[in-house]
């Protein structure tokens, strides 16, 4: 037998269609379904067959299918009519970024993030962090912000997801071929980039590939190249693969490379953010770059990088955040640190909270001490954030913690079925102009209920049609009898009931609580007159043996007799498989165990479409549950055990299911509509859409985090920075004289301290003595509040203003007055903290002294 060598022939495209090329280069077509249309009408099994991948397509299609096009007169004034758009989109001038709020910003913000998902023909994400990513990206280029985003390109993207006939998950890698994506080399003067990191005793090269979304481009990062060792070529090979060393390097990649593929780019940003820990190495090299080429100390420039810096946490638990041991650092960062002019052990203290010299060193913390901004991603998260990080600002009460939160939200029209925004634009109006307006969306009350239930209707059996069709394709891959082939048109019922849970196979998303009664169970999918069925879908870390275990005890389920037709799990979860379920399911289910979901935004996903959540009271649902746009599970408990919380959460979830959801959904009046259903429906797409979406939180990023960060940044940065210099100086000074301080003879005033009647106020007075510090640096409060349990609630700071000259020997008196507006039993203590007109933190320095 001959051996054959292979070789390409590509297609000529011709002139009148030389504009799919331009549109296929950028993802604005991933969120434009008439562009996703021409492209499906090339040609709809090379859709498929290529994962809806434009780039791909134009290279395998039949150039006689081309020449055909070129004449079509139809396909001709589509394809001008989307390009137009597309051109229009890309020059609007009457912006929120150019003529609104976000024009403040000059500089661009530059985004980082270890996984970007933008469509499932990109597979260069895992999971809900890297959709975020690709979602602000997406509202970043609809606001027209200045906006960069900075990320690493993985050759073997996340893992493909087959389900073998026993239900055990099989982790494909996949071989991507970057010239088959939307993606070119990023070039300078018409130079490719190349750009190079010092990693260990050697240089490490990365090429920068571009990819636009919109107006906005995402560079990433690729070091499988040639001028790299075939250790140094894996860098980039896998997301989340490789050991503990791995992660250090793609870390180190992502965030000195990063910085230095923009320096390359000639890209200077006035804003960084961090999405996540894993690019924190990022403020050690902008640090680096400000002592080295400005000749500042270490502690000046770390004034002006914290200054620009912004970071979002996503984790709510300790061991979900990266860190290394101290070996570790030392092997990578022990010379670094020579740079910045500091003793390794110091650089290393900037890791952990300084509580316990044993402690690793965490990007978290990293993040946090250099950033002057930092969020976490719901309001729950945020406090527990506050609580989980409390002690990297010891001694600071928990609800003063400088960690905020912005909701995480979606990219609406992403995940918007275009049916559904057909019927808004008829009965609404213009959506896209007053997605945040929720008085706009007051008017799907106007929508006819049978037009709602038909379109939800026509978009679940779809639904329907494509599990079934992926169901059939694993069980033929597997060679099942021809009998067990055609039993999966038995599988669901697009007038059942349809519930979907898809999302990363976590243990704390307890994917198989559903499970807990399987008896019960049975009675509600087999029940006669009204049934419920259930599509499940999502991946487990191939690392993870107890999220695989899950994966195959759903499974397993779902081919049980009595629940085969009922329950079924789909293969190889992405956002393609995301968008089908979300548009399509009657119910959302998502009870992950409480707090331990960050934000989550599937649901989100769904009630655009007139998808219902039933959902813990955790993440986003904590904010979004107004009591009639959908149901909670469970009681909020704070302190039961993960056992106890199980059991109570799959009782309220039987209990709901079957004496509310159910009855709700048969419940039709008039035979034909369920029209008690139809109203909850309206109430979910009312509610959660005008709130829950990226424009609404890219918006509060820019305004609550990036215009500051940016004018800081620039306040720190001129007159040779000045201003940093001179704060960093007066903090080392603050910390040298601050054991001095100490407040003592705290005194009340008032005659009779037991009886002060509501409207009166307690007269304080304390002598403080803070030595060598000038007043005007220091802010004596009285903290104050509801004695609750050896705690104060809702505690509370009034200034006391200084009374009296020092003595001589730095002792001062200040007094202040506290309002006594309602009755109870109250405390207070009287506490001295540093200020200073530079400080972006009112806790920056980390001293607070108590009487």
């Amino acid at each position: 037998m001959p051996t054959f060598q292979t070789y390409n022939v590509t297609p000529i495209l011709p002139a009148t269609l030389e504009a799919l090329r331009e549109l296929s280069f950028n993802l604005w077509w991933t969120w434009e379904p008439t562009a996703r249309r021409l492209f499906r009408e090339l040609d709809p099994d090379l859709w498929d067959q290529t994962n809806h991948n434009p780039v791909r397509m134009l290279q395998l299609s039949r150039q006689s299918r081309l020449e055909e096009l070129a004449q079509d007169k139809n396909f001709l004034r589509e394809l001008k009519q989307v390009f137009q758009d597309f051109e229009k989109y890309l020059g609007r001038r009457e912006t929120y970024g150019k003529t609104g709020p976000g024009a403040a910003i000059k500089n661009p913000i530059a985004y980082f993030s270890a996984e970007f998902g933008f469509h499932e023909s990109i597979p260069n994400y895992s999971g809900g962090l890297g959709i975020l990513a690709g979602d602000h990206c997406k509202s970043a280029s609809d606001l027209d912000l200045n906006f960069v985003a900075i990320g690493l390109l993985y050759r073997h993207g996340y893992f493909r997801q087959q389900i073998d006939k026993d239900g055990v998950q099989a982790a494909i890698n996949l071989n991507q071929n970057f010239y088959h994506l939307p993606i070119r080399e990023a070039r300078r003067c018409e130079m490719k980039l190349l750009i190079s990191v010092p990693i260990l005793d050697r240089q490490v090269f990365a090429r920068v590939w571009e990819l636009r979304v919109g107006r906005v481009n995402v560079y990433l990062l690729d070091t499988d190249i040639p001028e790299n060792s075939v250790e140094d070529r894996r860098i980039t090979a896998e997301l989340y693969g490789g050991d503990l060393e791995m992660r250090m390097r793609q870390e180190i990649m992502l965030g000195i490379g990063g910085v230095k593929a923009l320096t390359a780019l000639g890209i200077q940003p006035d804003v960084f953010h961090m999405n996540e820990g894993h690019s924190a190495f990022l403020a050690l090299e902008r640090i680096r770059l400000n002592v080295v080429e400005k000749k500042l100390d270490f502690y000046s420039a770390l004034q002006v990088v914290a200054a620009a810096n912004v970071f979002s946490t996503h984790t709510p638990v300790p061991a979900g955040n990266d860190s290394f041991s101290r070996e570790m650092m030392q092997k990578y960062f022990g010379k670094f640190a020579e740079e910045l002019n500091i003793p390794f052990d110091e650089l290393f203290s900037f890791g952990h909270t300084r509580l316990n010299p044993d402690e690793p060193f965490s990007m978290t913390i990293l993040a946090l001490r250099l950033s002057r901004h930092a969020n976490g991603v719901s309001k729950l998260h945020g406090e527990v954030s506050r609580s989980l990080w409390k002690d990297v600002w010891s001694g600071v009460p928990m609800h003063e913690v400088p960690i905020t939160s912005i909701t995480n939200g979606v990219h609406t029209k992403t995940w918007m079925a275009p049916e559904f925004a057909a019927v808004y634009r008829k009965h609404l109006g213009d959506w896209e102009e007053h997605l945040t307006e929720a008085d706009f969306w007051r008017g799907v009350i106007d929508i006819p209920d049978a037009q709602l239930w038909e379109t939800h209707q026509q978009l679940k059996r779809r639904l329907i049609d494509f599990v079934r069709d992926r169901e059939r394709q694993r069980r033929e891959r597997l060679g099942e009898s021809p009998e067990s082939i055609r039993r999966v048109n038995r599988i669901l019922d697009p007038e059942i009931l349809t519930v979907g849970f898809a999302r990363r196979f976590a243990s704390y998303k307890r994917g198989v609580l559903l499970f807990s009664d399987k008896e019960r169970l049975k009675r509600l999918v087999n029940d006669a007159t009204r049934p419920v069925q259930f599509i499940f879908a999502g991946k487990a870390h191939p690392r993870d043996e107890a999220g695989k275990a899950l994966i195959q005890e759903v499974y397993k389920f779902s081919r049980e007799p009595g629940l085969e037709t009922r329950i079924v799990f789909v293969e190889d979860y992405d956002s393609y498989i995301a968008r089908r379920l979300m548009q399509g399911v009657d119910l959302w289910l998502n009870h992950p165990l409480r707090p331990l979901e960050a934000s989550g935004t599937s649901g989100m996903k769904a009630a655009p479409n007139g998808g219902i959540n039933l959902s813990v009271l955790d993440g986003w649902w904590r904010e979004g549950f107004n009591g009639s746009n959908g149901w909670a599970i469970g009681a909020e408990i704070d302190d039961g055990t993960t056992e106890f919380q199980n059991e109570v959460d799959a009782s309220s979830l039987y209990q709901l299911l079957e004496n509310q959801i159910v009855p709700l959904y048969y419940a039709k009046p008039d035979g034909k509509l369920p029209l008690a259903w139809l109203q909850l429906m309206r109430e979910s797409i009312r509610s959660v859409t005008p709130v829950f979406n990226t424009q609404r939180m890219v918006k509060e990023y820019t305004e609550q985090l990036y215009i500051p960060a940016a004018q800081a940044y620039e306040n720190f940065s001129r007159d040779g920075c000045g201003a940093a210099k001179h704060l960093s100086q007066w903090k080392t000074q603050t910390r040298t004289d601050w054991p001095q301080v100490q407040v003592s003879d705290v005194q009340v005033i008032n005659k009779d301290r037991q009886s002060i009647s509501v409207g009166e106020f307690l007269q304080i007075s304390a002598r403080v003595h803070l030595g060598a510090l000038d007043p005007q640096h220091v802010r004596v409060e009285a903290y104050h509040g509801e004695v609750d349990n050896g705690d104060l609630r809702n505690p509370t700071a009034t200034v006391l203003n200084q009374s009296s000259q020092a003595d001589g020997n730095g002792n001062y008196i200040y007094q202040g007055s506290v309002p006594a507006t309602e009755s109870g039993t109250y405390g207070f203590s009287v506490r001295v903290v540093p200020t200073h007109p530079c400080l972006m933190q009112a806790h920056e320095l980390r001293l607070i002294t108590w009487s």
